[in-house]
């Protein structure tokens, strides 16, 4: 077994970017998930397939999700390439770190193996990145709906002392949603690799199917968790305070 590290491994530089594997698998995935959307979008038809009944049936229970939190059908259309996109990219990041290839493939032997792939949410700067991206993007989405001096009034204003009190202190909040974001799903992640990888070295074979599957519905729950989250800020983000 090789060793058991939090940071995730360079392999690679690219134009001066140091590739890690975390860094690399999250690419493929991004890859497979960018061809098979052109793929969808060409092979689209109003007399739809197998696949197509699937994808709108999921769809379809997604947006009647989003309608029990944002009140419309039409607010629910508008904000869905943003909670299934960060939903399905999550969750496929998080399947693909549980495939065979993962961990076992790489350069180097013994002490200086280094694992070609890596699950992307195992690695801190990945789920930095999406918590920093979700909150970002909810509060522009907030901004675009109420206006920019509207939505960050709640966060600045000199009418009242402790509304300005209460601002500042959401203000802060905004950026502590980051850090809740990124550990959550790391520390779920990286601890069912790490679970799965010691199992796996000492009692190899069908034992770890188990927690294999166990880890499956982790990585749909964290993924699911991660995006309703962020639905929910867009609703708030997105209505007006009453007076």
């Amino acid at each position: 077994m090789h060793e058991i590290s939090i940071k995730a491994e360079k392999l690679f530089d690219f134009l001066g970017i140091p590739v890690t594997n975390a860094l690399f698998l999250s690419t493929v995935v991004m890859l497979i998930l960018v061809s098979f959307a052109f793929y969808s979008r060409r092979k689209n038809m109003l007399a739809p397939g197998r696949v197509q009944n699937f994808i709108e049936f999921l769809l379809e229970k997604l947006l009647n999700l989003m309608d029990s939190v944002l009140g419309s059908r039409e607010t629910s259309e508008r904000y869905l390439p943003l909670i299934a996109t960060v939903f399905i990219f999550i969750v496929v990041s998080n399947w693909f770190g549980l495939l065979p290839v993962v961990g076992s493939i790489g350069v180097g032997e013994g002490e200086h193996f280094i694992p070609l792939f890596r699950s992307p949410a195992a690695d801190l700067n990945f789920t930095l990145a999406l918590a920093t991206i979700s909150v970002f993007g909810v509060n522009l989405l907030g901004a675009l709906a109420l206006g920019a001096k509207k939505h960050f009034s709640k966060f600045f204003t000199i009418k009242n002392p402790i509304f300005s009190f209460v601002g500042i202190l959401e203000f802060i909040s905004e950026f502590i949603k980051i850090i809740s974001f990124s550990f959550r799903l790391f520390g779920n992640v990286f601890a069912g690799e790490v679970l799965l990888m010691i199992v796996g070295f000492l009692i190899p074979y069908f034992v770890p199917l188990p927690f294999l599957f166990l880890e499956l519905f982790v990585g749909f729950i964290q993924a699911f968790i991660f995006s309703m989250l962020t639905l929910v800020f867009v609703a708030i983000a997105v209505k007006e305070e009453a007076h």
